[in-house]
């Protein structure tokens, strides 16, 4: 592992802190959470930013309409956009960190051409549908049928925990192809336009509040047999390259995220006089320990997917078990520096804790993802 920068990544991590400062004070307010007609713009507006000073889709593929940087240099780019507060990507997250990056890894030349431009110079928002009701950690146990009508699949089934479906113009949709196959070989993955005939888009209400959620319920949805990425029913490996660049990259700003929260959190006890509590600081201090050991592994993820085309591999597993436990440690040592004022949602970090309860499950439960490590870095047989 090398975790040393090279004269040319701190030259670019240089230019960048340049162009952050003299951009940020330029933005407008930020709309309300709850408001995601409003929120699109501003996301999908921030990404036209980095878009036009050449930071956007840093590291895809120069031919995937990329700048071709390592990931390292997208690790620099994620460490200081955080570092200065840039905005998040928002409703820009699956067609940015899931399906631009598989269709970049997978989709043909004609695909890369259709749908990564739009995303990288944000005009167009993309929402993941794969968890149903009945497969969520099981995901291979998914129902939503697709058969073949000529050109076209027709789908009907439904979706639910859909991210960003309300304002989203294309899916990223898993899809049942071959009922009589095993469970894992008989999934396609397509691209499905969301103003298509015969879906309704329902949005769910989280704990924190926040609408982001959708279920999705498709009644003959007809989508071109040209939008699928990958062979007919390839679909789960297909999946597995989306899953490993969310486990792997998608949260590597978070991790940068909750470094600042500590900081904030220690001054915050030392000025509301919490800091006198022993145990509270050991807490804090065993956190910090937490991060800076989940950093060097988000470096070691990094360092390994160089050396494989920048997909990263089952260390991603590795990192979003332990990164999503730390989270909710975080924000429940967040709860006891606030005291009373904890149930407070006007106050920070009280939300923060409502949402991380949900990072357990996001993006594959915590079981699967000791499973994976078990059986695919461990090589232990698997569970019956």
């Amino acid at each position: 592992m090398d975790l040393a920068y090279t004269a040319e990544e701190e030259e670019f991590r240089a230019r960048l802190r340049e162009w952050l400062a003299k951009t940020l004070p330029t933005l407008p307010p930020k709309p309300s959470p709850g408001d995601w007609s409003a929120r699109r713009a501003y996301d999908l507006g921030w990404q036209r930013m980095l878009y036009d000073a050449g930071y956007a889709g840093l590291h895809w593929p120069m031919d995937a309409g990329g700048q071709g940087a390592t990931p390292t240099q997208h690790l620099i780019f994620l460490e200081e956009t955080e570092k200065a507060g840039a905005p998040y990507v928002g409703a820009s997250f699956v067609g940015l960190l899931h399906a631009g990056p598989t269709i970049a890894a997978e989709g043909t030349p004609e695909q890369r051409a259709r749908w990564l431009p739009p995303v990288l110079r944000g005009e167009e928002v993309w929402c993941q549908g794969f968890s149903e009701p009945d497969a969520g950690s099981d995901l291979a146990s998914l129902r939503t049928r697709a058969w073949r009508d000529g050109d076209v699949y027709v789908v009907s089934g439904s979706k639910i925990w859909t991210s960003h479906a309300e304002v989203a113009d294309w899916c990223e949709l898993l899809v049942r192809t071959d009922p009589e196959a095993p469970k894992h070989r008989g999934i396609t993955w397509l691209a499905m336009p969301m103003d298509a005939p015969g879906i309704t888009v329902r949005p769910l209400r989280t704990l924190a509040g926040s609408n982001e959620f959708a279920e999705v319920f498709l009644d003959e949805v007809r989508v071109p047999v040209a939008n699928r990425v990958g062979a007919e029913n390839d679909g789960w490996r297909v999946t597995m390259v989306t899953l490993s660049f969310e486990r792997g990259t998608a949260f590597v700003g978070e991790v940068v995220a909750c470094r600042r929260v500590l900081g904030e959190l220690a001054r915050e006890a030392r000025r509301n006089g919490r800091w006198d509590d022993a145990p509270l600081r050991r807490r804090l201090g065993r956190l910090n320990a937490e991060f800076r050991a989940l950093w060097r592994l988000t470096q070691w993820n990094v360092s390994e997917a160089e050396k494989t085309g920048g997909v990263p591999g089952t260390g991603g597993s590795v990192f979003k078990l332990r990164y999503s436990h730390a989270r909710q440690e975080l924000y429940d040592a967040a709860a006891e520096v606030l005291g009373p004022n904890s149930l407070d949602l006007d106050r920070p970090w009280v939300l923060d804790r409502l949402s991380s309860l949900s990072y357990t499950i996001a993006a594959g439960t915590s079981q699967i993802q000791q499973n994976i490590v078990a059986e695919r870095i461990l090589g232990l047989p698997k569970g019956r």
